[in-house]
């Protein structure tokens, strides 16, 4: 390769670097539904700890069904090697790790609102645009990926980045 090719990109190295977990279509998922939970539950003025308590619990739940789900789709499948009941939850807990990975950035920050590192109003707010720029982020390294032109790639970014200011928006209009 050269220093020329797609795959030295600096946002590459850091997308091998975070994938498995971050960079799927479970983390996709994951931070739009993160961003969801975080600009319902915020809306009505609460505080980042329970903000952060809602996020968590639903998060956890989201994720525990999908690993199920992958799991019994896993065995369901007319497969000649007829899969355990192990290695169906394992393959489908690392299938679905995005998604719980992608709430930690924004965990992260509702940690700091909580503990007041930063004012809590403002963790809140930031942890809902913290998933707007993950999303663009995605995006960006989709199209990266793909070897587009940097305005495909911006376009990209900018289309996927679009579901978290859905909620920003769906946040100011609830509030």
């Amino acid at each position: 390769m050269t220093a020329s090719s797609p795959d030295e990109h600096p946002l590459l190295r850091a997308h091998r670097t975070l994938r498995p977990g971050f960079g799927t279509e479970a983390a996709v998922y994951g931070t739009i539904l993160v961003s969801g939970l975080i600009a319902v539950s915020s809306a009505h003025g609460e505080t980042s700890a329970a903000v952060l308590l809602s996020v968590g619990v639903t998060v956890i739940v989201f994720w525990a069904a999908h690993v199920y789900a992958g799991a019994v789709a896993r065995l369901g499948r007319d497969d000649p090697e007829q899969m355990g009941v192990r290695t169906a939850i394992g393959r489908s807990v690392r299938h679905s790790l995005g998604m719980l990975s992608s709430a930690g950035i924004p965990a992260l920050i509702l940690v700091a609102g909580t503990t007041r590192v930063i004012p809590d109003d403002a963790a809140n707010d930031v942890a809902l645009w913290s998933g707007t720029v993950i999303l663009a982020f995605l995006g960006y390294v989709a199209f990266l990926r793909r070897g587009s032109s940097i305005p495909v790639r911006s376009l990209g970014a900018l289309s996927t980045a679009l579901f978290g200011v859905a909620f920003v928006v769906l946040k100011a209009f609830v509030h």
